[in-house]
């Protein structure tokens, strides 16, 4: 073990060792946590990123968090920092498209997992994992945040119940606005060989929602989806005359509502503007440029083996964010209405990401009067699920009645919808999951 692996070490026997590949935004929501509020129980031993700027970014916010540096690792040196570090788990937080690599590479070498959603962007990848785990023994967990925010618990205690029956259908509305669905058009995200598309990154939130709530699997998926608002040709249809293809140094972009300045907020600016020189990322792309291949309007007809359908519609450039889902039962109806708070990903307080503004759950029972649910008081990001899902990542564990903790197998029945979906807008067929790939029931 290295020195500096055992300094951080030093006064927390017993506490887990993380170490993390991929620096970025999300990143900061780990060893925040690990650094603050779990420092007695979790400690940080190592950083890894195919960008050396970020890493010193997170060392220096680890420090100032009083935890103290780290080893720093290049990508091409994973293998390398875990035969150092020797972590207990690996969290992995880069982009979409080599969750797998590293999943896969951790596991072989005795590492746990914690992986940022969605697990993997395709079947080939998805087979890739389960095949370690398989191989290793090694455990992985999807940090499905969504799950832990309190009005989507009491869903679920409601469904559970039997309050509306048995469910036979639901719609489920999402909406991203001009900040948050806006800023997947100007970074990585855009390429859907980076993200395997909204359906796939952003949707799999909501997909593994119903699979929780409903204690069911996706059986088959039809789907369409276009890019009807970004990119440039929406944008000249609409008589737009003048673009640019980032905000750095461009005078079109001071006239542009969507234009993102890194200059302005000290975080982006940190991890990504002073941090291109290394590998060329612009993180202020225009949403209105070419190179855009992911839609931003989405709508899906799902049937569940339980025998439930959902119609699902996602679109990235509403005014107001958050949900409505409805669910239509033998019993009565449920209907959910969540707003969340507009931001722009790691473009200011993390706690604040998601936050709610208000929330109402009104249960409609066959002939009785509809009633309001009450629902515990939640704060911070993602509807308050954030600190709840921080405290079972590393705080000291407990039982959960709710059974929130998800696997590699809810991982994979989350993103088998967005990936049939994508096949079905491809095709126009409906798509079967199990042609894709079968997922054990547990």
């Amino acid at each position: 073990m290295s020195e500096a692996s055992q300094s951080v070490a030093k006064g927390g026997t017993g506490r887990k060792r993380y170490a993390i590949v991929g620096t970025g935004g999300r990143a900061g929501f780990f060893y925040n946590a690990i650094a603050t509020d779990y420092s007695s129980t979790s400690c940080v031993v190592g950083l890894c990123d195919t960008n050396q700027i970020r890493m010193d970014y997170a060392n220096g916010q680890l420090e100032s968090l009083g935890h103290g540096k780290v080893p720093t690792f290049l990508a091409a040196d994973f293998d390398a920092m875990i035969k150092s570090t020797a972590p207990d788990e690996v969290i992995v937080t880069t982009i979409d498209r080599t969750h797998n690599i590293y999943i896969v590479r951790a596991l072989e070498l005795g590492c746990n997992v914690i992986t940022e959603k969605p697990m993997t962007i395709d079947a080939s990848r998805c087979r890739d994992i389960f095949s370690a785990v398989d191989r290793t023994g090694g455990k992985v967990r999807v940090t499905f945040n969504y799950r832990y925010a309190p009005h989507n618990t009491k869903v679920f205690e409601i469904l559970r119940s039997g309050a509306i029956g048995t469910v036979t259908s639901i719609h489920f509305e999402w909406l991203l606005n001009t900040s948050h669905g806006a800023d997947y058009f100007r970074r990585w995200h855009r390429d859907k060989k980076n993200s395997g598309g909204l359906l796939v990154h952003k949707s799999t939130h909501h997909f593994d929602l119903v699979n929780f709530w409903l204690q069911t699997r996706p059986l088959s998926v039809f789907a369409q989806g276009d890019l009807k608002f970004y990119g440039k040709e929406n944008a000249e249809k609409r008589g737009v005359t003048k673009f640019y293809s980032r905000t750095r140094g461009s005078e079109v972009a001071k006239e542009d509502p969507f234009a993102l300045d890194l200059e302005t907020i000290p975080a982006l600016k940190a991890l990504y503007l002073d941090a291109e020189g290394e590998d060329g990322y612009y993180r202020d792309q225009s949403v209105f440029s070419d190179g855009i291949s992911i839609e931003d309007t989405m709508n899906l007809l799902i049937r569940y083996r339980n025998g439930a359908v959902m119609t699902y519609s996602l679109t990235a450039y509403a005014p107001w964010e958050g949900f409505r889902v409805n669910f239509n039962g033998t019993g009565g109806r449920l209907e959910v209405e969540v707003v969340e708070n507009s931001y722009v990903n790691s473009g200011g307080d993390q706690a604040l990401e998601g936050a709610l503004e208000k929330r109402t759950i009104l249960l409609r029972p066959l002939f009785e009067q509809p009633r309001e649910i009450e629902i515990e008081e939640s704060k911070g990001a993602h509807g308050g699920g954030d600190s709840v899902l921080l405290n079972d990542l590393f705080g000291v564990p407990t039982t959960d009645e709710y059974m929130r903790a998800a696997s590699h197998v809810d991982g994979a029945a989350s993103i088998l919808t967005g990936i049939a979906a994508n096949r079905s807008i491809e095709t126009g067929q409906v798509v079967f999951v199990d042609d894709i790939l079968k997922v054990p029931e547990s």
